[in-house]
Order: structure tokens, then C-alpha cells, then sequence
């Protein structure tokens, strides 16, 4: 009997394949980050590794099948939930201004410095030089949340204000790119379309969080009822997986959704005017107990994705204009966000931890290029230099961030 073709995966790769590139880079992924670890090296930096190797840029042994890519964005997802679920929303709260101001400058700094180099240094088309700004704005909140948890700073006063500027730099992203893929369609600015989209957004941010809670506490009240706590897992994965695909039909990316899931669901969400809907700690221990494992498994997924995602061989590394521009844009990418975290109060190195932790592009920064390059706004050579910035700052990103957090 023929095997079914697997729905969601890539012509020619049948159920069984799909199984076996799981399970290559789940033990992949988890081999070069061990690897890594005991190297002194962050672990994600040995499962984007994995990917590369495993993809095509070396071997090609597995391609980024939309299946993968499912699984990849679960990961994401989930991860999110898991910063949420553990942050502490007070110190979130205090730290709301800076993080804002962190936000902002870290997506207006790149995507002008990539703008100006881009349009005025190298004369390339107005909107190849958009893009290409746009895709230096972007922060993989994925990989800098990893990179702090595997150091054992995620909850400190400077983690906090990177958690809260990458998920408003995430908004600024998706922002930016409506903006553009208008722009690429029509050459003018619709700024009321925009205006829109950041309003569904706004809304979205503050009352998710409410609603998440009033369902998290029916699921409680259903479970007290049926005397079966077993049921939690499922049905908060469902509400994880409910509120990403509200916050997608809000026009924010599915992570916000899953990161306002986890808030609502953590210890700290304590307001006095919604107290009648407390969690009991029984209920939140059952949650992480049933959630927690899942991220483990699934979240490197994501990380080995991004390296799969990357093709270094569509880079042609002989050409003196790729190195030139590549290098420019580089230097604007890291310092547009090493700045960013000057403009919080404290110590040298929390400023420039907060600086370098916004400094990693991952797979945001390739959705930018593979939108850009579908619309026809950016070249070949475009394309290959947006690669190539997004690789460099995503594997630096984590080695610098770990000198200085440890210095």
C-alpha cells in the first residue's frame, strides 16, 4: 500500500522522510549544543549550527519543509509562553519606559543607518533600500530569550527590558513590513492602514492578557468539577495556540499572542480588580509540569530552522561590492543596536548588554529578505547581503552577549 503524502510538507517528501529529518534534528540540535556548552560557547549557536550543516548551505540533507516550519514556529510559540508564564509582570511594568525607548531606538537607528548607506552611499533603488533597512530593524526575540535563560540572567532588570523592547520590536517589525509590502505595491504610504493595524494591536496587548486568565479560570473551575487535573496540559496548549491565532488576525505576530497567554497565566498576574480570577498554585504547577517538557523538546527545533532557513551558498563571497556593502551594513546593524541600550540608566555593562542582546536578526531579518526578494524590491546581490548580516549578527550576538554579561 503507497504511503499518504504528509499534509503541509514539501513535494517528494514523503511521512517517513519527515520522520526521520525530526529526528535527525532534534538529536542534531541537541548534540551541537551540547557541544557547544561544554566548548564554553551558548548552546543555540550550536543548533543554528546544526542547521547550516544540515542544510543548504553544506550538506543539504534536509530541507525547510513547511512541515519543519510548523513545528519551528510551535517551538517559538511556545518558548514565548514559557517567558510569559515565568516573568515577573511588576518589574515588567516598571521597566515599561525604558523598554519602549529601547524598542524604538533599536528599529529606527538600523533602519535609517541601512536606509542611508543603502540609498545615498551605494545608490540602490528606493525600495531595495527600505528593505534592506527593514530587515536591520528586526530582533530574534527566539534566540535572545535562549540565550539569557542558558546564563541565568533572564530574570534580571536588564533581561526584563530586553523581553519587553524585543516583543515591541517584533510589533515595529511587522509594522514596518505592512508598511512596505503597501509601499512595494502601490509607491505610496497608507498611513491609515497602518494606523489601523497598530491600533488592533494596541487593543489586542491590553485585554488579551484579561481574557486569557477568564478562560484559564474556567478551564480551573471545569477541572475542579470533573475532578480530572490531567486535562490542563491540552487545554492550555489549545489557549496558547487560540491566543497566537488571535494576535495573528490582530496583525501581530503569533508570539505576542503566546507571550500574553503566559503572562495572564503567571504567579505575578495579580490586579485587585480581577482577583476573583487567582489561579491556584496547584492549577500554575500543573501548567509548567505539563508545558515545560514540550518547550524543551520542540524549542530547538526553532534554532536548528534558522540555520536551515540560512543559504551561504547563494552568497558569492569573491565580489568586492558584497563585501563593501555587507560590511557597512553590518557595523550600522550592530551599533544601531548597541546604542539602543544607552538609553537606559545603569551600569556600562547593563547598557551593553541590553544592546547586544537586541543585536540578533534570525529569522526575522530572512523573513524581511525572502519578502523582499518576492516582491522584486531587492536583487540577488540584495538578497545575499541580507543573508549574510543576518548570519553574522545572530552568531555573534550570543558570544558577545555572554562575555558581557559575565565580565
Amino acid at each position: 500500500m503507497a504511503a499518504a503524502a504528509t499534509p503541509g510538507a514539501e513535494a517528494g517528501v514523503d511521512i517517513h522522510t519527515l520522520f526521520l529529518h525530526i529526528a535527525i534534528i532534534l538529536i542534531a540540535g541537541k548534540t551541537f549544543g551540547t557541544i557547544f556548552k561544554r566548548m564554553g560557547i551558548p548552546p543555540v549557536l550550536g543548533e543554528v549550527t546544526a542547521g547550516i550543516i544540515l542544510g543548504q548551505s553544506l550538506l543539504g540533507l534536509i530541507p525547510l519543509s513547511e512541515a519543519i516550519k510548523v513545528l519551528a514556529e510551535l517551538g517559538v510559540i511556545l518558548l514565548l509562553f514559557q517567558v510569559g508564564l515565568e516573568a515577573d509582570i511588576q518589574t515588567l511594568v516598571r521597566v515599561g519606559v525604558w523598554s519602549a525607548a529601547v524598542a524604538f531606538l533599536g528599529a529606527v537607528l538600523p533602519f535609517f543607518g541601512g536606509f542611508i548607506i543603502s540609498y545615498y552611499v551605494f545608490d540602490l533603488p528606493l525600495i531595495s533600500s527600505l528593505f534592506i533597512g527593514g530587515a536591520l530593524t528586526a530582533t530574534s526575540i527566539g534566540i535572545t530569550v535562549r540565550v539569557l535563560t542558558d546564563l541565568g540572567k533572564h530574570r534580571d532588570r536588564f533581561a526584563q527590558i530586553v523581553l519587553g523592547a524585543a516583543v515591541l520590536d517584533d510589533i515595529l517589525g511587522v509594522v514596518i513590513l505592512a508598511a512596505l509590502y503597501e509601499f512595494s505595491k502601490t509607491q505610496t504610504v497608507n498611513l491609515e492602514a497602518t494606523g489601523r493595524l497598530v491600533f488592533d494591536i494596541a487593543v489586542f496587548f491590553l485585554f488579551a492578557p484579561f481574557i486569557a486568565r477568564a478562560v484559564a479560570k474556567l478551564i480551573s473551575f471545569v477541572v475542579d468539577r470533573l475532578k480530572d487535573i490531567d486535562i490542563i496540559p491540552s487545554a492550555i496548549l489549545s489557549l496558547v495556540l487560540f491566543t497566537g491565532h488571535v494576535a495573528y488576525r490582530a496583525g501581530s505576530p503569533e508570539i505576542l499572542g503566546a507571550f500574553t497567554a503566559g503572562l495572564a497565566l503567571s504567579r505575578s498576574f495579580n490586579f485587585p480588580l480581577v482577583s476573583f480570577l487567582k489561579l491556584s498554585d496547584q492549577v500554575i504547577h500543573k501548567i509548567e509540569e505539563g508545558i515545560l517538557p514540550l518547550v524543551w523538546v520542540v524549542a530547538p527545533i526553532f534554532f536548528v530552522s534558522v540555520g536551515l532557513a540560512l543559504n551561504l551558498k547563494a552568497i558569492d563571497f569573491s565580489s568586492a561590492d558584497f563585501w563593501i556593502l555587507s560590511l557597512s551594513l553590518i557595523v550600522v546593524a550592530i551599533l544601531g543596536k548597541v546604542l539602543s541600550g544607552f538609553v537606559i540608566g545603569g551600569s556600562l555593562r547593563e547598557r551593553l548588554s541590553v544592546g547586544i542582546s537586541m543585536m540578533p536578526r534570525g529569522e526575522v531579518g530572512l523573513i524581511f529578505a525572502e519578502f523582499g526578494r518576492s516582491f522584486k524590491a531587492i536583487d540577488d546581490v540584495g538578497y545575499a547581503v541580507v543573508v549574510f548580516v543576518v548570519a553574522v549578527t545572530t552568531l555573534i550576538a550570543p558570544l558577545l552577549l555572554k562575555i558581557t554579561v559575565r565580565s
